[in-house]
């Protein structure tokens, strides 16, 4: 951040009193400018006992698979925004069944909010962020094609409650790298 949102002054970094760490702060109108990491909400979408992928067609990893996640947007809720990203990348309309995890991931100023869904009806498409989408079976997912890491982290976690009754969210990420995902960490 280099202006002020609320006066347009040049910002400077400097730790505001009674605060502990370096905020962007205005030496023309005082606004202190709070950054916060993106919220990311998704889901994995299932229908009977196929699942939901989708391959990327934007950057980052663009051809690569994923679920439908993305950037929560300003005046929804999680669960508004993983139906919204379900409908924009696979023109899926789904139901909400519960939270299947939580991931935070400081180095890219993320947390992840990751549902079980069911689709309506098994009718998908390519929304405009993805080149194909498939609902296939648990035993094809493409781990070595996996998008980003954390992906993989909530297909195995969907796998393991696959059957069971409402799902709660373990407490931070999973402690080992597994199959899938990119090797930076994402």
């Amino acid at each position: 951040m280099r202006f002020c949102s609320a006066c347009g002054g040049p910002v400077e970094q400097r730790v505001p009193p009674l605060d502990d760490r370096p905020r962007h702060v205005c030496p023309a109108c005082g606004a202190i400018h709070y950054l916060n990491p993106k919220i990311v909400v998704g889901s994995a979408c299932t229908f009977g006992d196929r699942l939901l992928i989708c391959r990327r067609a934007i950057e980052p990893r663009r051809g690569l698979w994923t679920i439908p996640a993305g950037y929560m947007e300003l005046g929804e809720s999680a669960e508004e925004g993983a139906r919204r990203e379900a409908w924009e990348e696979a023109r899926a309309v789904i139901l909400i069944e519960g939270l299947l995890a939580v991931y935070s991931l400081p180095r890219i100023d993320q947390v992840q909010l990751l549902y079980r869904a069911r689709l309506t009806v098994p009718e998908v498409a390519a929304g405009p962020e993805s080149l194909e989408v498939r609902l296939i079976d648990w035993q094809d997912i493409p781990w070595d094609e996996l998008a980003f890491r954390t992906v993989g982290w909530v297909l195995r976690r969907a796998l393991e409650l696959r059957g069971t009754g409402g799902p709660l969210a373990p407490v931070g990420n999973p402690p080992a790298e597994g199959p899938g995902g990119s090797p930076d960490g994402d």
